[in-house]
């Protein structure tokens, strides 16, 4: 393997490119400058790169654009190592096919497929991801710690949620029996993941959240007591919600509610709360959820994947429910790019809505400045000032495939996807001419081969 990214520190320039800082007003600089120093941005302007910064290293941003990194807000990295399975099943019948798989993972597998999927999330301009792992097999060993370890070494802002599943088939869930957890176990579990990982400082590159995975596979219980201790020690909730008429079925036959009437009286709703795809949801439901500041995840490529339907983004972000993007798993999201989820929510929307329903900079402020809001993180990342943190994406736009769209960000979201130049996370170069700095691309490409044919193997089914 290549060695680690490079420490970021000194001073960094980047000049000469289209700067879409995507703060309050949408300002934008081109040709213009981005100086760094360490892990913070120190300058951003029109023309070329004032004097005082005169002894800065200089990047030639000629031809790119330059944006926030893409901050994805929902994920299962366990699952880049069972791509391709179930491909025309809906959210049910997915999730039957490849639970029985999943039961087989351990540290080794869950290390090789988080380091494969992180790698590619930061080849599609990704600074900071999110995590949702809730697939503990009794023997399988420290998996969130496993998956930690892989975003340190490919050096993306991490925050990952211990999820968590409770109610298995004999007791009326979807899961099997052998992929869930106790209550105790899990609630203790949590609480060691909070306090031995997470960083709630104000650069922090770890934080935790928890993260019950589904109202079909966890129980009242386990949702109220894990509100319970994430308050307790000020840590964000994460859950699916409403992501199929299947689920929406579930819950009106279970408890006679809606998926959010359901949360909701749970004590699951709040602006330290965000749902995953939020597809099937009522104009009351979106009400409730702007009211009390509870946030989505908008998986457009997933949910068209499994045909489960598509969020109602606008009306959502008209509501004023913060909206950020996410790739989800990669077993439902084969191709696992945040860019591509970019381009498809304006897309689907359009389709939905008309060309009014989202614009060009709509789309890149849910990949950037809609994810930190999920996150809570807005004012440390998701745009392009002074005093936040550098996180940074650098885009060619001068091939062939870009060089004569008029409008630089419609070239980056109406495109194909453009190659990456340059990512900066906290100030760190991870991603160069394409490249991910941390990964030797074809070794690990080997190394995610070999660990799918053992997971599928361990599962009694060849591949």
């Amino acid at each position: 393997m290549t060695a680690p990214p490079e420490t970021g520190g000194g001073l960094l320039a980047l000049v000469g490119g289209h700067v879409a800082t995507n703060d309050a007003g949408r300002s934008e600089h081109g040709p213009g400058h981005l100086v760094v120093e360490g892990q913070r941005i120190v300058a951003v302007g029109a023309g070329p790169l004032p004097a005082q910064y005169r002894e800065a290293s200089v990047v030639d941003a000629s031809g790119c654009l330059i944006t926030p990194g893409l901050v994805n807000t929902h994920h299962h990295l366990y699952q880049w190592i069972t791509r391709g399975a179930a491909v025309d099943g809906t959210l049910f019948e997915w999730l039957q096919t490849l639970y029985p798989v999943w039961a087989g993972l351990d540290v080794g597998l869950t290390t090789t497929a988080a380091t494969g999927a992180l790698a590619w999330l930061a080849r599609s301009g990704c600074t900071t991801t999110t995590d949702h792992h809730y697939v503990f097999p009794a023997q399988g060993g420290d998996l969130l710690g496993a998956e930690i370890a892989a975003a340190r070494r490919v050096g993306l802002r991490f925050h990952p949620t211990r999820g968590s599943m409770d109610l298995g088939v004999s007791a009326g869930g979807l899961p099997p029996d052998d992929v869930v957890e106790d209550v105790d176990a899990i609630l203790a579990a949590s609480e060691a993941a909070i306090l031995t990982h997470h960083d709630p400082s104000a650069d922090s590159m770890l934080r935790i959240a928890l993260a019950p995975c589904s109202p079909f596979s966890v129980t009242a219980g386990l949702l109220t007591a894990s509100a319970e201790l994430a308050r307790r020690y000020g840590v964000r909730l994460h859950t699916h919600l409403a992501e199929s008429t299947d689920e929406d079925d579930y819950c009106r036959e279970h408890f006679g509610r809606t998926p959010v009437e359901h949360l909701d009286s749970l004590g699951w709703l709040g602006p330290d709360v965000w749902f995953a795809h939020a597809v099937h949801l009522d104009d009351a439901s979106i009400a409730r959820m702007a009211a009390t500041g509870t946030s989505v995840a908008h998986c457009p490529s997933s949910n068209a994947r499994l045909g489960a339907g598509i969020a109602r983004a606008r009306d959502l972000r008209a509501a004023g429910v913060a909206v950020g993007l996410g790739v989800d798993g990669a077993a439902s999201n084969e191709a696992s790019s945040l860019w591509e989820e970019m381009r498809h929510a304006l897309l689907f929307a359009r389709a939905r809505g008309g060309p009014q329903a989202l614009g060009v900079r709509d789309a890149l402020d849910m990949a950037t400045m809609g994810g930190a809001r999920v996150l809570g993180r807005q004012d440390e990342i998701g745009s392009l000032e002074v005093g936040k943190l550098a996180d940074v994406a650098v885009w060619r736009i001068d091939g062939l495939g870009h060089a004569d769209v008029a409008d630089p960000v419609a070239a980056l979201v109406l495109g194909g996807p453009p190659p990456l130049e340059l990512l900066l996370v906290n100030g760190r170069r991870v991603v160069e001419s394409d490249a991910v700095l941390g990964v030797d691309a074809d070794e690990l490409a080997a190394e995610v081969a070999a660990a799918s044919r053992e997971l599928w193997a361990r599962a009694g089914q060849a591949r």
